[in-house]
């Protein structure tokens, strides 16, 4: 049984790879600074997880796989090269993990998780038994990753560090691109380089499929001279920018729930009718991106709307924890100003006529200074507003930078700097009122504020609330 040794197995990406390696009957261990939900449930199928790095740990191992996040002068690292372990990056050894099986991977600014999460169910639910990696955990199929016994392997296609470059997809969807991680790509126009390379990774047989609705990538297709693929678009038909998707939708409606239902059409021939059950219309672009990768694999495209009518969402991307003394607590992903936007649009949808509460986690430094100005509009859904101190993530701490200046720039009624998740929690709970909706908006650690508020409200009952 081969040994394989992760640096950094408690993150997302990195625990997938642990998952379908036991899946396929290896030999796991790795390491991590701390536990995580992640790592618990990779020590109930088998794995050994190491709290902290000592180059010890690495001895024995066949294959040594780190994260983007850790460093070449990590001790592993360096013990691992010391022996001559192979080590691989993430990109890499995801490459090798897909191997001669159909790839399906999925990039962008925004959706990639719920879209990879869509297909990967539609997949699953049709009895096609794909191998997955996912960025997040599918409440459909209560994992992140999957090896699958059949031939298509979808994959979550992560820009960041250029991780994406390392894949050969045979299907390729980029559903935006909107600049970010500005830590990595300084400009707009490095972010848009990094998908021209990415398209450029696809194959001669291969087809890229790419959101008509998104200005990045309609500028990607008009460069499809370039590729040696073929192009496909997706999207809403928008008369004024004279776009006629090959995949597209009419007749969208909306229910109470502020869910959509719409028809679906390639090539001006219809396909089905499909209704969603997560909100926002930003899902019926994620819905059409599934649906127009089912149709290229051959998936009946019946059978495939049903199944995705299904569709319940993954953790933390509008995730309701709970509903405590009239008060929805709902856990979001969003960091960047356009999800952030769209994840209120969808609770508004949702829950109309109600007070909403947003408190945002900025994450990273170096976003929130080169987006400090769209933030400042991107809460003008929300009611009131409680921003705390950014999130560092990979960064080390700035002193001479806090999000309580862009709150004191903010054009907002209510809106408030707390640099603290606890003192968050104490203050949300002493002005909530029943029928609020509350909205944790993070990338990092908030999630605890969430957690802090159901127990709080929970010991409290309705005392404060009513």
């Amino acid at each position: 049984m081969a040994q394989v040794y992760l640096i950094g197995i408690g993150g997302s990406g990195m625990s997938a790879i642990a998952r379908i390696l036991i899946e396929r009957g290896y030999s796991v261990s790795g390491s991590d600074l701390e536990l995580s939900s992640f790592t618990r449930e990779l020590q109930d199928l088998g794995a050994k997880v190491n709290i902290g790095h000592r180059p010890e740990q690495v001895f024995g191992a066949e294959e040594v796989v780190r994260s983007s996040a850790v460093p070449e002068t990590n001790v592993e690292v360096q013990a691992a090269l010391s022996a001559g372990i192979p080590i691989y990056k993430r990109s890499e050894y995801i490459a090798k993990l897909i191997g001669n099986r159909t790839g399906v991977a999925v990039a962008g600014t925004h959706g990639k998780t719920t879209t990879t999460a869509m297909i990967s169910w539609v997949l699953t639910a049709l009895k096609q038994d794909p191998s997955y990696i996912i960025g997040g955990v599918s409440r459909n199929l209560n994992n992140n990753a999957h090896a699958g016994t059949g031939p298509v392997f979808v994959i979550e296609a992560d820009e960041y560090d250029y991780m994406f470059l390392g894949l050969r997809p045979n299907i390729a969807v980029i559903t935006n691109i909107e600049h970010d991680h500005p830590d990595c790509f300084p400009t707009a126009e490095d972010f848009f380089q990094a998908f021209v390379d990415f398209a450029h990774q696809i194959p001669p047989n291969g087809i890229l499929i790419v959101c008509a609705d998104d200005d990045g990538c309609l500028r990607l297709s008009e460069m499809s001279r370039e590729f040696d693929c073929q192009i496909l678009t997706y999207g809403f038909v928008d008369n004024e920018k004279q776009v006629s998707p090959d995949y597209f939708c009419t007749d969208v409606s909306m229910n109470q729930q502020g869910e959509y239902h719409f028809s679906y059409f390639f090539d001006r021939d219809i396909l089905g009718r499909v209704s969603l059950s997560v909100p926002g219309i930003h899902n019926v672009s994620n819905a059409l991106a599934t649906l127009a990768v089912a149709h290229q694999l051959g998936i009946p495209v019946e059978q495939t709307g049903h199944v995705l009518g299904d569709y319940l969402g993954t953790r933390r991307r509008f995730e309701l924890r709970a509903e405590v003394a009239g008060i929805a607590i709902i856990d979001d992903y969003a960091h960047h100003p356009t999800e952030i936007r769209m994840t209120l649009g969808a609770a508004r949808n949702r829950y109309p006529g109600r007070q909403l509460w947003a408190v945002w986690q900025p994450h990273t430094y170096s976003r929130t200074k080169s987006l400090f100005e769209d933030y400042l509009t991107a809460f003008q859904q929300a009611d009131h507003v409680l921003v705390t101190e950014v999130f560092a993530s990979r960064e080390p701490v700035n002193t001479n930078f806090s999000s309580r200046q862009l709150v004191l720039s903010m054009d907002h009624p209510d809106v408030h700097f707390i640099a603290n998740n606890g003192e968050v929690a104490e203050y949300l709970v002493n002005h909530l009122h029943a029928g609020d909706v509350l909205l944790v908006l993070s990338a990092g650690d908030a999630y605890q504020i969430s957690e802090k508020v159901v127990d709080l409200l929970s010991v409290n009952g309705n005392k404060n609330y009513g």
